[in-house]
Protein backbone atom coordinates (compact mmCIF):
# COMPACT_ATOMS: atom_id res chain seq x y z
CA UNK A 1 0.00 0.00 0.00
CA UNK A 2 1.70 3.15 -1.22
CA UNK A 3 -1.13 5.82 -0.22
CA UNK A 4 1.30 8.19 1.93
CA UNK A 5 0.54 11.08 -0.62
CA UNK A 6 -1.96 12.42 -2.74
CA UNK A 7 -1.31 15.38 -4.84
CA UNK A 8 -4.37 17.33 -6.33
CA UNK A 9 -2.39 18.16 -9.84
CA UNK A 10 -5.24 18.04 -11.43
CA UNK A 11 -7.48 20.06 -9.68
CA UNK A 12 -4.63 23.20 -9.20
CA UNK A 13 -4.52 22.92 -12.93
CA UNK A 14 -8.23 23.54 -13.13
CA UNK A 15 -8.32 25.87 -10.81
CA UNK A 16 -6.17 27.80 -12.04
CA UNK A 17 -7.55 27.33 -15.20
CA UNK A 18 -11.03 28.82 -14.75
CA UNK A 19 -9.19 31.74 -12.70
CA UNK A 20 -7.57 32.79 -15.92
CA UNK A 21 -10.52 32.36 -17.92
CA UNK A 22 -12.72 34.30 -15.30
CA UNK A 23 -9.93 37.26 -16.08
CA UNK A 24 -10.33 36.41 -19.88
CA UNK A 25 -14.06 37.21 -19.57
CA UNK A 26 -13.61 40.63 -17.70
CA UNK A 27 -11.48 41.58 -21.02
CA UNK A 28 -14.24 40.00 -23.20
CA UNK A 29 -16.99 41.79 -21.27
CA UNK A 30 -15.27 45.00 -21.15
CA UNK A 31 -14.45 45.29 -24.83
CA UNK A 32 -17.92 44.51 -25.50
CA UNK A 33 -17.02 41.50 -27.22
CA UNK A 34 -18.84 37.70 -27.22
CA UNK A 35 -17.00 34.92 -28.03
CA UNK A 36 -17.87 31.37 -28.82
CA UNK A 37 -16.21 28.19 -28.06
CA UNK A 38 -16.77 25.90 -31.12
CA UNK A 39 -16.07 22.03 -29.80
CA UNK A 40 -16.15 18.95 -32.09
CA UNK A 41 -14.37 16.04 -33.03
CA UNK A 42 -12.29 16.55 -36.11
CA UNK A 43 -14.55 16.25 -39.30
CA UNK A 44 -17.68 17.18 -37.37
CA UNK A 45 -17.90 20.75 -39.52
CA UNK A 46 -16.42 23.37 -37.04
CA UNK A 47 -14.59 24.64 -39.70
CA UNK A 48 -17.20 25.06 -42.27
CA UNK A 49 -19.42 26.18 -39.66
CA UNK A 50 -17.37 28.99 -38.44
CA UNK A 51 -16.96 30.11 -42.54
CA UNK A 52 -20.61 29.92 -43.46
CA UNK A 53 -20.81 32.30 -40.08
CA UNK A 54 -18.16 34.86 -41.20
CA UNK A 55 -19.79 34.76 -44.31
CA UNK A 56 -23.36 34.99 -43.38
CA UNK A 57 -23.16 37.87 -40.71
CA UNK A 58 -20.04 40.07 -42.24
CA UNK A 59 -22.56 42.43 -42.80
CA UNK A 60 -24.08 42.54 -39.04
CA UNK A 61 -20.98 42.44 -36.80
CA UNK A 62 -17.31 42.78 -37.12
CA UNK A 63 -15.87 39.53 -36.65
CA UNK A 64 -12.82 37.88 -35.92
CA UNK A 65 -11.43 34.06 -35.28
CA UNK A 66 -8.89 32.33 -32.94
CA UNK A 67 -7.79 28.78 -35.21
CA UNK A 68 -6.45 26.35 -32.07
CA UNK A 69 -4.93 22.72 -33.38
CA UNK A 70 -2.04 20.92 -33.21
CA UNK A 71 -1.13 22.60 -36.01
CA UNK A 72 -3.32 25.43 -36.54
CA UNK A 73 -2.39 27.59 -39.78
CA UNK A 74 -4.62 25.04 -42.49
CA UNK A 75 -7.68 26.36 -40.60
CA UNK A 76 -6.29 29.75 -39.78
CA UNK A 77 -5.73 30.57 -43.61
CA UNK A 78 -9.50 29.53 -44.21
CA UNK A 79 -10.42 32.09 -42.22
CA UNK A 80 -8.22 35.19 -43.09
CA UNK A 81 -10.09 34.58 -46.58
CA UNK A 82 -12.55 36.43 -45.12
CA UNK A 83 -10.40 39.63 -44.76
CA UNK A 84 -10.94 38.85 -40.60
CA UNK A 85 -8.22 39.28 -37.91
CA UNK A 86 -7.18 35.92 -37.46
CA UNK A 87 -4.85 34.24 -34.28
CA UNK A 88 -3.37 30.73 -35.05
CA UNK A 89 -2.68 28.96 -32.28
CA UNK A 90 -0.88 26.10 -32.18
CA UNK A 91 -1.14 23.39 -29.40
CA UNK A 92 1.59 21.36 -30.25
CA UNK A 93 0.77 17.91 -28.14
CA UNK A 94 -1.84 19.47 -25.95
CA UNK A 95 -5.30 18.20 -26.91
CA UNK A 96 -7.40 21.42 -26.20
CA UNK A 97 -7.54 25.25 -25.62
CA UNK A 98 -6.81 26.64 -22.22
CA UNK A 99 -7.15 30.35 -20.87
CA UNK A 100 -3.76 30.74 -20.65
CA UNK A 101 -3.58 29.92 -24.59
CA UNK A 102 -7.03 32.25 -24.80
CA UNK A 103 -5.34 35.18 -23.04
CA UNK A 104 -2.10 35.53 -25.44
CA UNK A 105 -4.08 35.49 -28.13
CA UNK A 106 -6.78 38.49 -26.46
CA UNK A 107 -3.39 40.03 -26.18
CA UNK A 108 -2.95 39.87 -30.25
CA UNK A 109 -6.17 40.95 -31.02
CA UNK A 110 -7.91 44.61 -30.75
CA UNK A 111 -10.77 43.63 -28.90
CA UNK A 112 -12.90 47.12 -28.76
CA UNK A 113 -13.25 46.62 -32.53
CA UNK A 114 -14.31 43.28 -32.47
CA UNK A 115 -18.68 42.45 -31.84
CA UNK A 116 -18.27 38.86 -32.69
CA UNK A 117 -15.37 36.10 -31.84
CA UNK A 118 -15.14 32.89 -32.96
CA UNK A 119 -12.93 29.98 -31.35
CA UNK A 120 -12.71 26.69 -33.03
CA UNK A 121 -11.18 24.33 -30.29
CA UNK A 122 -8.95 21.45 -30.58
CA UNK A 123 -10.97 18.11 -32.69
CA UNK A 124 -11.80 16.32 -29.69
CA UNK A 125 -14.88 15.67 -27.38
CA UNK A 126 -13.05 14.87 -24.62
CA UNK A 127 -10.31 17.26 -23.47
CA UNK A 128 -11.96 20.86 -24.00
CA UNK A 129 -15.03 20.14 -22.00
CA UNK A 130 -12.79 20.89 -18.62
CA UNK A 131 -10.88 23.89 -19.61
CA UNK A 132 -12.87 27.37 -19.69
CA UNK A 133 -11.61 29.80 -22.56
CA UNK A 134 -13.67 32.89 -20.60
CA UNK A 135 -16.02 32.49 -23.49
CA UNK A 136 -19.37 33.99 -23.41
CA UNK A 137 -20.91 30.39 -24.61
CA UNK A 138 -19.98 26.74 -25.95
CA UNK A 139 -21.73 25.35 -28.93
CA UNK A 140 -20.73 21.42 -29.40
CA UNK A 141 -20.71 20.31 -32.66
CA UNK A 142 -21.28 16.55 -33.94
CA UNK A 143 -21.61 14.88 -37.12
CA UNK A 144 -23.89 11.95 -38.03
CA UNK A 145 -20.78 10.02 -39.31
CA UNK A 146 -19.54 9.79 -36.50
CA UNK A 147 -22.33 7.76 -35.44
CA UNK A 148 -25.85 8.35 -33.55
CA UNK A 149 -24.02 7.23 -29.92
CA UNK A 150 -21.26 9.63 -30.23
CA UNK A 151 -23.53 12.48 -27.89
CA UNK A 152 -24.21 8.93 -25.14
CA UNK A 153 -20.76 8.59 -25.05
CA UNK A 154 -19.25 11.96 -24.11
CA UNK A 155 -22.18 13.18 -21.94
CA UNK A 156 -19.50 15.76 -20.16
CA UNK A 157 -18.82 18.12 -22.51
CA UNK A 158 -22.81 18.76 -23.43
CA UNK A 159 -23.32 19.35 -19.60
CA UNK A 160 -21.08 21.87 -19.91
CA UNK A 161 -22.65 23.39 -23.53
CA UNK A 162 -25.13 25.86 -24.36
CA UNK A 163 -25.85 24.40 -27.33
CA UNK A 164 -25.33 21.21 -29.66
CA UNK A 165 -25.69 20.96 -33.43
CA UNK A 166 -26.02 17.61 -35.29
CA UNK A 167 -24.26 18.00 -38.06
CA UNK A 168 -24.34 16.38 -41.84
CA UNK A 169 -28.03 15.57 -41.56
CA UNK A 170 -28.34 15.15 -44.89
CA UNK A 171 -26.20 11.89 -45.61
CA UNK A 172 -27.73 9.89 -42.12
CA UNK A 173 -29.51 7.80 -43.97
CA UNK A 174 -26.31 6.77 -46.37
CA UNK A 175 -23.85 6.20 -42.87
CA UNK A 176 -26.94 5.01 -41.06
CA UNK A 177 -27.03 7.31 -38.04
CA UNK A 178 -30.49 8.91 -36.83
CA UNK A 179 -29.78 12.16 -35.54
CA UNK A 180 -33.16 12.24 -34.19
CA UNK A 181 -31.48 9.76 -31.50
CA UNK A 182 -28.55 12.42 -31.35
CA UNK A 183 -30.67 15.47 -30.71
CA UNK A 184 -32.57 13.43 -27.63
CA UNK A 185 -29.38 11.99 -26.27
CA UNK A 186 -27.82 15.67 -26.48
CA UNK A 187 -30.85 17.60 -24.62
CA UNK A 188 -30.70 15.20 -21.63
CA UNK A 189 -27.91 17.34 -20.75
CA UNK A 190 -27.97 20.67 -22.61
CA UNK A 191 -30.84 22.97 -23.13
CA UNK A 192 -30.87 23.57 -26.93
CA UNK A 193 -30.22 21.58 -29.72
CA UNK A 194 -31.08 21.26 -33.64
CA UNK A 195 -30.29 19.67 -36.82
CA UNK A 196 -28.22 21.31 -39.24
CA UNK A 197 -26.87 20.50 -42.59
CA UNK A 198 -24.52 23.37 -43.88
CA UNK A 199 -24.75 21.69 -47.40
CA UNK A 200 -28.45 22.12 -47.85
CA UNK A 201 -28.73 25.17 -45.63
CA UNK A 202 -31.33 22.76 -42.76
CA UNK A 203 -30.57 24.48 -39.28
CA UNK A 204 -28.47 27.11 -40.59
CA UNK A 205 -31.54 30.29 -40.06
CA UNK A 206 -31.67 28.70 -36.63
CA UNK A 207 -28.12 29.18 -35.74
CA UNK A 208 -27.56 32.63 -37.09
CA UNK A 209 -31.05 33.23 -34.39
CA UNK A 210 -28.92 31.80 -31.51
CA UNK A 211 -26.10 34.28 -32.32
CA UNK A 212 -28.37 36.81 -32.64
CA UNK A 213 -30.14 36.30 -29.28
CA UNK A 214 -26.63 35.87 -27.69
CA UNK A 215 -25.39 39.41 -29.20
CA UNK A 216 -28.46 41.32 -27.42
CA UNK A 217 -27.66 39.51 -23.91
Amino acid sequence: MHDTARIQVGEDILAVNRQLGRRNRARLEQSGTRAINIMGAIGSGKTSLVEYSLGALKDKYSMAAIAGDVIADIDADRFKKFGIPVVPMNTGKECHLDAHLMEHALDILDLPTIDLLFIENVGNLICPSDFYLGETCRVIVVSVTEGDDIVQKHPVIFKNGDLAIVNKVDISEFVGADPDKMIRDALRNIKQAFKMSIRNGEGLDLWTSFIDEMMKK
